[in-house]
């Protein structure tokens, strides 16, 4: 056990009776800490996917029983259960069976079948285990845990040298997912390799130009796979009925294959150090999927400097493709997509760029929608403020002479840091709004969006347009309301570059 895995168990040996959140990154051992935690009684371990629930039982030395498909548990000591299926199984356990219960990719926890297992059992402690960054702005998690007690991202993990460095590129190959449905937070299988057919040629393509040494491509099906395979010379196709793979990752290992192309097979606790480009042919929406595919490249080896991530990207409609940034808990969505062809470089250059490509005209127009849409969702009350919502999750609302108020992202609990305190995200929004009022009345045409509506749906003036087009925006003027007009000259302004 490395230190901070000890240390993680301490602390939550440490909590009295509760609920209590955990974040780790992928490859930093998630598994192997929480099977590694002492046991009073018996424990509980939920997952969400089949291999997921597989995995933890080797690390355990005790009696392990199954709660998923056609098997069951037994009375053992350690039950792990699929949630799917535990949730309509729960007449078969007492209330009061299990003293432990343990949530893996936790950031799932807040859904109905999640909480009704919750509901049902009394344990002493219930511990979630996530490797998703903690973007409180997508899923609340405060009415499960009640406090995070443990948290390691990527970047202290790679900066302390436990994971290797990531070099991130976006090729577009081309692909249109407009149109496959959405099923369980993912693209359905069968309607995404029918959108992937054609793409071979262009990932064969990327693996010769971008992918550098030992090489693992995620591929959304065995035709697909095998599609791939046949134009990179050397490549070797692994599936789940793939009997050898042992020998296969010896080989490769040994730099006798250059390339893996894999079908869901080597998302979750595969040991092969020398990978050294991924590439993402198998688009998803998950970010645990996403974030458990790029994990089997982090792994360090003497002959690896970085890892080479190359994301395939296309047209998604409204769907948000997870791509490099998700791994820091960015959110490319409201960003045009000619824009997001700039995010890419240096895993941790990404945000910077990612804000410098939220700072373009269609942006900013559209985020008076975003900002109002995400409130909704979220149950906040923004008091009408003028905020600009950032990729990172934060809230920046621009004022005059280059000033600012920047609320970050909350936490998976709904909370965020300010001055020193951690204090729920409404009060937070509430403060701001007060600060406002009492520093700035005077520019509340500015800040108050409730005052610009009222004047802001007519065409933009003469003067607004003329402003614009000496500045070379690039914005059709002809369509601009007020409003739009407003937004556009703000950013312009009044800290059109937003730094964190």
């Amino acid at each position: 056990m490395r230190d901070y895995q000890k240390e993680c168990i301490e602390k939550i040996q440490s909590m009295p009776p509760g609920s209590y959140l955990v974040q780790m990154p992928t490859g930093c051992g998630k598994t192997a800490t929480f099977t590694h935690i002492p046991r009073k009684g018996r424990v509980l371990v939920l997952a969400h996917r089949e291999e997921l629930v597989r995995q933890p039982a080797k690390y355990y030395d005790c009696p392990v029983g199954f709660e998923i498909a056609a098997e069951h548990s037994h009375g053992e000591d350690v039950v792990i259960a699929s949630v799917q299926s535990l949730v309509r199984r729960l007449e078969r356990f007492n209330p009061h069976d299990f003293d432990m219960i343990i949530t893996d990719e936790a950031h799932h926890a807040a859904a109905g079948t999640y909480k009704k297992i919750y509901d049902y059992f009394t344990p002493e402690k219930h511990i979630g285990f996530t490797a998703t960054p903690n973007r409180g702005d997508k899923a609340r998690l405060d009415d499960v845990y009640s406090e995070i007690i443990f948290q390691r991202d990527l970047r202290w993990a790679i900066q302390s040298g436990f994971l290797c460095d990531i070099y991130c590129l976006r090729v577009n190959i081309g692909f249109d997912l407009s149109g496959v449905t959405v099923r369980n937070g993912d693209y359905a299988p069968g309607e995404l390799d029918e959108a992937m057919d054609g793409t071979a040629d262009a990932i064969a393509q990327a693996y010769r130009e971008h992918a550098k040494g030992a090489t693992l491509i995620f591929a959304v099906s065995v035709h697909q796979a095998e599609e791939i395979a046949k134009r990179i010379p050397g490549a070797v196709v692994v599936t789940g009925k793939t009997k050898d793979r042992a020998d296969i990752i010896r080989r490769f290992s040994n730099r006798e294959i250059p390339c893996i192309v894999n079908v869901m097979v080597f998302t979750e606790g595969t040991d092969i150090p020398l990978v050294e480009s991924v590439i993402i042919a198998r688009p998803t929406k998950s970010d645990s999927l996403y974030s458990q595919m790029v994990g089997r490249g982090l792994r360090l080896h003497p002959d690896k400097e970085r890892l080479i991530l190359i994301d395939c990207v296309g047209i998604t409609g409204k769907a948000n493709l997870c791509t490099a940034p998700s791994l820091l808990g960015i959110d490319l969505s409201d960003i045009p997509a000619k824009q997001q062809q700039q995010i890419q470089g240096p895993i941790f250059e990404l945000p910077e760029r990612a804000v410098m490509a939220a700072d373009c005209p269609e942006s900013w127009i559209k985020n008076v929608k975003i900002v109002d849409l995400w409130a909704k969702e979220m149950s906040y009350n923004t008091h009408n403020v003028n905020y600009f919502k950032m990729p990172d999750g934060s809230l920046v609302c621009s004022l005059p002479k280059g000033k600012k108020i920047v609320i970050p992202c909350p936490d998976s609990l709904g909370r965020v840091r300010l001055g020193g305190e951690m204090v729920p995200y409404q009060q937070a929004l509430d403060r701001a709004y007060l600060a406002l009022c009492a520093n700035y009345p005077d520019e509340r045409k500015l800040w108050d969006l409730e005052i610009a509506k009222r004047w802001g749906s007519k065409p933009a003036t003469e003067n607004q347009i003329a402003q614009i087009q000496r500045r070379k925006i690039d914005v059709d003027t002809g369509t601009l309301t007020r409003l739009q007009a407003t937004h556009i000259l703000n950013r312009i302004f009044n800290g059109k570059k937003v730094r964190r």
